[in-house]
């Protein structure tokens, strides 16, 4: 039985199409008495209004989409909660699109989005997705890029945060504690901020003097608590002469499966190895030997974005590309938080 429509409500209430519209568009247009029929007839009929056919009609959608990584990731619904409020605020709805860090799927979302008319996208690219997220500005979806950095900053709006300064912070502080053989544990490297975060690592050994040589590479295949497992059961298989003395991982869910494995194996944790994460996520205090951290302020992000977001789709009311619309670039300073993992009292320290 197909869904009543306004036709229907019109018959029931014994008023044109265009009263009925009224009622649901512009209801002071109408007497009282009459849009009490239709109210009843809407009720009595159970008929629910096309909001999508309606908003297509008029160019504006009520929805906002986030194309992220991997909600498994606290890092990531802690961004998503930044972003939803703001978009709450503006009456909108956000939808969240899990790219499992593969870019063709990414690539299908997106086609899928572009259909849907969404009022405009937030996305974390698992790679640079430049042509397909041109394509979505230039038809008049506007696009701000969370949690990277616009390598064209002249075409979207992004908020980062300065990963190599981050890289830099965890492996300056390991330095200082005098551990000289460093494993950074993190990838695909296809992930920009995982190879930022090296970046900023192979940095702090350069101003201290080292050779890049001496700074171990634990390649991943993803940024999850079981890869941190098996990368602690790969540095533990290293000669014990070779073996680094403490590990810098790109996200925390990596390091609390490095702890976990050290834990697991009886090596002393920090005073065999020190182990500092990235995203500073509630579980990285409360894991079983509170981890050093660099914290990222993650629900800004997510509103900051949103935000963004929100004022380039209104200039778009006036054409892609909105008419005096300056994308801005926004770049979050990170911050380290030591903790016992890595063998020092907790403080807090920003870059």
């Amino acid at each position: 039985m197909a869904a009543p429509g306004i036709k229907d409500v019109a018959i029931r209430a014994g008023v044109s199409v265009g009263t009925v519209s009224n009622v649901l568009n512009r209801p002071q247009l109408v007497s009282d008495g009459t849009r009490q029929r239709v109210l009843d007839a809407i009720a009595a009929l159970g008929f629910v209004r096309n909001e999508s056919a309606r908003h297509l009609r008029n160019g504006l959608s009520r929805t906002l989409a986030y194309v992220l990584l991997d909600p498994r990731n606290p890092f990531f619904t802690d961004v998503a909660r930044g972003a939803e409020e703001a978009a709450r605020a503006a009456g909108l709805a956000l939808f969240l699109c899990n790219s499992e860090e593969d870019a063709a799927r990414e690539a299908e979302y997106l086609d899928v989005l572009l259909e849907q008319r969404v009022r405009g996208v937030l996305i974390t690219p698992v790679e640079h997705s430049a042509d397909k997220l041109r394509t979505m500005t230039e038809l008049g979806v506007p696009v701000v890029l969370l949690d990277r950095l616009a390598n064209d900053p002249s075409t979207w709006c992004s908020v980062s945060v300065d990963d190599v300064e981050g890289g830099d912070l965890a492996v300056t502080h390991l330095l200082e504690l005098g551990h000289t053989r460093i494993a950074y544990v993190g990838g695909p490297h296809s992930i920009v901020q995982v190879e930022d975060r090296h970046r900023g690592a192979v940095r702090a050994y350069g101003r201290a003097g080292l050779p890049e040589s001496q700074l171990a590479v634990l390649e991943t295949a993803a940024l999850t608590v079981a890869e941190g497992r098996r990368a602690g059961e790969r540095l533990l298989g290293l000669p014990s002469r070779r073996r680094p003395t403490a590990a810098f991982c790109a996200n925390d869910l990596l390091a609390i499966g490095f702890l976990q494995e050290m834990m697991q194996q009886g090596v002393s944790v920090p005073g065999e190895i020190a182990i500092v994460g990235y995203d500073d996520i509630e579980f990285a205090s409360a894991a079983a030997v509170p981890l050093t951290s660099v914290s990222q302020p993650r629900y800004e992000l997510g509103r900051r974005a949103c935000e963004l977001l929100l004022a380039e789709a209104d200039a778009y009311t006036s054409g892609p590309g909105g008419p005096g619309h300056v994308h801005e670039q926004v770049q979050f300073t990170p911050e380290l938080v030591v903790r016992a993992s890595s063998g020092r009292r907790a403080a807090r320290r920003g870059a």
